[in-house]
């Protein structure tokens, strides 16, 4: 039996993942802040005892969407640190033959500098998400530098933003709110209104996409996997489209100049994985499918 231990395994991509690697005969381990908390590594370590694992997923990460970054930057490097650190140490001292997977994010790329793999620790972020970007990258050196000493083995992959069924209703990564949004727009009568001018551009890998992209690379070892699309529209194009879901008339959309909209372009470079899963393709369920079935499933789950 194979013995899997995953951190965040609540969270979006924990409740994708965990069903599929169940499929493949995993045993699952779970760790949150109520079973072996990751900031109580004394706790981690006796919860766990005599179990050896042979993959740790790390998916747990203290952040949010919009402008939680920037009001919140001191929270979120003693949070994050606290984890990754507590995680790394029982890995080292407790799992060494064990095989690390983590997840970075988009946010740790310089937004001047071309997002591959090669370039992640280079530059500088996003001011305004320039701590949970900071953050990753020290989870990748984290990763890069026990490998050096102690020979552990580990991925490491950075997803554009994840979108498809099961995200938490109040999640508020843009394209969830926009679903939230126009539901109520629709339904209630409100105002949909997208931050900003709506002509930042964005990109997003289904979380059913990615789980299968990571699992088809699960055998490589100590390497740096970007996740995404390869395709990037505006805000405006994903408003629209979600409008298109609900029947909704995309020109009552309001624009608000005065809120954070980040960078202006984002967009991942997906070469390295796409070459290397070679005549399996990368994306498998188009945009605007992925989108019917994300509403769909806010529809039903708040029983309309």
């Amino acid at each position: 039996m194979i013995k899997t231990l995953v951190t965040g395994a609540t969270g979006f991509l924990g409740k994708h993942l965990v069903p599929r690697l169940e499929a493949l005969g995993h045993e699952i381990y779970v760790c949150n802040t109520k079973t072996a908390n990751l900031k109580d590594l004394p706790n981690l370590i006796t919860h766990y005892e005599g179990v050896k694992f042979n993959y740790i997923f790390h998916l747990a990460a203290v952040t949010k969407a919009g402008d939680y970054c920037l009001r919140h930057p001191g929270n979120q490097w003693i949070e994050n640190q606290i984890i990754n650190t507590n995680i790394l140490t029982y890995w080292v001292d407790h799992q060494p033959s064990a095989k690390m997977i983590c997840m970075g994010t988009s946010c740790s790329y310089a937004p001047d500098i071309p997002m591959k793999e090669e370039n992640y620790l280079l530059g500088q972020p996003e001011p305004s998400l320039y701590t949970y970007a900071m953050t990753k990258r020290m989870l990748l050196l984290g990763l890069q530098s026990i490998e050096k000493e102690f020979g552990l083995k580990w991925l490491y992959f950075i997803p554009s933003t994840l979108y498809g069924p099961g995200f938490e209703l109040d999640d508020n990564h843009f394209i969830f709110d926009f679903i939230r949004n126009c539901y109520n727009a629709k339904n209630k009568g409100e105002k949909f209104t997208v931050w900003g001018d709506g002509e930042q551009r964005r990109e997003l890998i289904h979380v059913g996409d990615a789980v299968a992209a990571i699992l088809r690379l699960l055998e490589q070892e100590c390497e740096i996997f970007n996740l995404g699309s390869g395709q990037d529209h505006t805000i405006n194009t994903f408003a629209k489209m979600v409008c298109e879901c609900y029947n909704y008339d995309n020109s009552l959309i309001e624009h608000d100049m005065t809120k954070y909209v980040g960078v202006r372009e984002k967009k991942i470079d997906v070469a390295k994985v796409s070459e290397l899963i070679g005549d399996s393709p990368l994306i498998n369920v188009d945009l605007q499918t992925g989108l019917v079935e994300a509403v769909a499933y806010y529809t039903e789950a708040l029983g309309s």
